[in-house]
């Protein structure tokens, strides 16, 4: 058994961290609650621009928009966001793991956002194209429409034939999950026109410049979009996520310290029972 001077150190020290991970769940609470509020408000504009452009495929038919047609590059450019600290239990880790079941390193050349995924897709093989972990920080659309610019410009000069976005969507507090995105090129799923009953005569849409220099126009704002819903949305996962961990940490921690009080109440009792018992054959003796 450990000596009453080990487990009262030891005791301590959890104590300590305790009081770490307590501190940080509170941070991490204030943090999403902002965070979230960000994503909740996006969301729906980033429903309606998806909406737009798959309404716009359904009505347009046959289109030469060069985001429209895959180019014969195999290469495929995958925008990751994770974050730049740990502590957030899965999170960075089911991005890499997601990353590697779906896409092959050797077709992958990935843009990152987050130290994490870029430290986990370094040590699987991947191809590291650029890096702008400095985003997840404080996510800005400017941002976005930036990294927009980077990535079309890839696509257009012919050096990636596919992109992708791989972050984690924000359901609520506790529900977090890993999504690997296409969005380019961009394909009809259908979902608009399909889904709807039809409940009359439809509107003819028409296109005023026309319907490819439009296309054009509009597809990269869905692009930036799409960036920019996935940074903030992993921003309110990682704020979740972490604390979720550290809620958890500080449970374990109490947990811990309870056993220990345990050892060391019956490491003292066991050491006030031996005195008592040396006293007491102690005092026989002379007798």
């Amino acid at each position: 058994m450990a000596s009453m001077r080990d487990i009262k150190r030891r005791k301590g020290s959890i104590q300590s961290t305790q009081q770490i991970t307590k501190a940080m769940k509170l941070v991490s609470t204030v943090k999403l609650q902002r965070a979230k509020t960000r994503a909740d408000a996006a969301k729906e504009y980033f429903k309606c621009m998806y909406d737009t452009i798959q309404s716009m495929l359904a009505k347009t038919g046959v289109c030469n928009s060069p985001y429209l047609n895959k180019n014969d590059s195999t290469k495929k450019a995958i925008i990751v966001i994770t974050s730049n600290r740990g502590l957030a239990g899965g999170y960075n880790s089911n991005i890499v793991k997601l990353i590697q079941a779906n896409i092959p390193k050797e077709e992958a050349k990935c843009i990152i956002i987050g130290k994490k995924g870029r430290d986990g897709l370094t040590r699987a093989g991947y191809d590291i194209l650029s890096d702008h972990s400095e985003m997840i920080d404080e996510p800005q659309y400017p941002d976005a429409k930036m990294l927009c610019e980077e990535v079309l410009k890839e696509y257009t000069d012919g050096n990636v034939g596919e992109i992708y976005i791989a972050y984690t969507e924000f359901k609520n507090t506790v529900t977090h999950i890993p999504t690997l995105k296409k969005l380019l090129p961009v394909e009809n799923e259908g979902t608009v026109t399909e889904a709807k009953e039809s409940t009359g005569p439809e509107a003819i849409m028409n296109f005023e410049p026309e319907d490819e220099e439009a296309l054009n126009l509009i597809i990269p704002k869905y692009v930036s979009s799409m960036i920019y819903g996935g940074l903030v949305q992993s921003s309110a996962s990682e704020n979740g996520a972490r604390m979720q961990a550290m809620d958890s940490a500080t449970s374990n921690a109490e947990e811990m310290i309870d056993k220990l009080s345990l050892q060391y109440n019956r490491a003292r009792q066991s050491s006030i029972t031996q005195e008592l018992t040396e006293i007491v054959a102690g005092a026989e003796a002379i007798s």
